[in-house]
């Protein structure tokens, strides 16, 4: 009777330490996968490529540092070329006398008084396209600008400061008032300043502000 019972405790002892053996295994076969898995996903972090990466679906926009800010209202793209009175205005449709003619004639630009040598300035960036002496204007620096606009300064004393080609910046020294217009060599010193769109003569004064 007694050997009954402890054959019977023998084999419950052993399905019990079967199960836990079963149990303990299978704990060692599921922890194990996780492992694996875990290393698998730091081996391709570590490659740098990312196991599930979100896709871009919109672009940074790239910002150049260089673009042209917008004009402020206030502020004009062009200057005087000087300070000085006016003593011939832009004419181009009433003749106004000419003392030096002794003529009536149209004026395609303004006469802007100022002494000998003063410093004549570019009314904007642009490039200087022609340097020459004009028969009528005398010394004369013609510069375009980037809206197609020509500004045309004569009666000027020195043709060596700027060339043709040259890329020059609102407000630089382009040369100086000088006396060498033969058609107005009997007015007071001065600048003799054009404005020109497309060959047809414009109005400064829409463009700048000139007169002292």
């Amino acid at each position: 009777m007694r050997h009954d019972e402890k054959k019977k405790r023998d084999r419950t002892a052993i399905a019990l330490a079967l199960c836990f053996s079963v149990i303990a295994i299978a704990s060692v076969f599921t922890v194990k996968s996780g492992l694996d898995k875990i290393n698998v996903q730091e081996g391709d972090r570590g490659s740098g490529n990312p196991v599930a990466e979100q896709p871009v679906t919109k672009r940074i926009p790239t910002v150049d540092s260089t673009t042209n800010k917008p004009q402020s209202s206030s502020e004009s793209a062009y200057s005087a070329p000087l300070t000085g009175k006016i003593i011939k205005d832009f004419s181009p449709n009433a003749p106004i006398y000419s003392k030096t003619l002794d003529q009536y004639m149209v004026h395609n630009g303004i006469d802007i008084a100022s002494p000998r040598d003063t410093q004549v300035k570019a009314v904007a960036d642009g490039t200087v396209t022609k340097v020459y002496k004009d028969d009528r204007y005398g010394i004369t620096i013609e510069i375009t600008h980037n809206d197609g606009l020509i500004s045309s300064y004569g009666n000027l004393s020195t043709d060596s400061l700027v060339e043709a080609g040259d890329v020059v910046k609102k407000g630089q020294v382009i040369s100086g008032v000088g006396a060498s217009a033969l058609f107005e060599t009997l007015d007071e010193s001065h600048l003799h300043f054009e404005l020109l769109q497309d060959g047809k003569p414009v109005n400064p004064h829409d463009k700048m502000k000139i007169g002292a």
